[in-house]
């Protein structure tokens, strides 16, 4: 095996208002192509979806969405998001769970 270095840093925002304060501060980073990745679509049935749309357009984002993504995505699934991300030339991908989320 050849030898590499790894580092993986994270950042954890948690509370009341700690998306809003997230993408305030992660987003400034990034172009203005965002991937919203999510399930089945409970995010829509709770609210999370328009919030976080809301807040992403606050930020002057484009939001694309891929949805029905399974808790274990199948390499067919994986595959369909890299494709989009080639073809929209995404510069950010946040995936969104109920009230999980993770920025890429």
């Amino acid at each position: 095996m050849k030898t590499f270095n790894y580092s993986y840093p994270v950042k954890v925002y948690f509370g009341k208002g700690s998306a809003k304060e997230a993408f305030s501060n992660e987003l400034k980073k990034y172009g203005s192509k965002v991937l919203l990745a999510y399930g089945g679509g409970s995010i829509k049935n709770n609210g999370i979806y328009d919030e976080i749309v809301s807040l992403l357009k606050e930020e002057n984002k484009e939001v694309i969405e891929f949805n029905g993504i399974m808790s274990n995505p199948t390499y067919k699934k994986v595959q369909e998001g890299v494709e989009l991300v080639k073809k929209e030339k995404i510069d950010f991908i946040t995936r969104w769970r109920n009230y999980e989320y993770l920025f890429y």
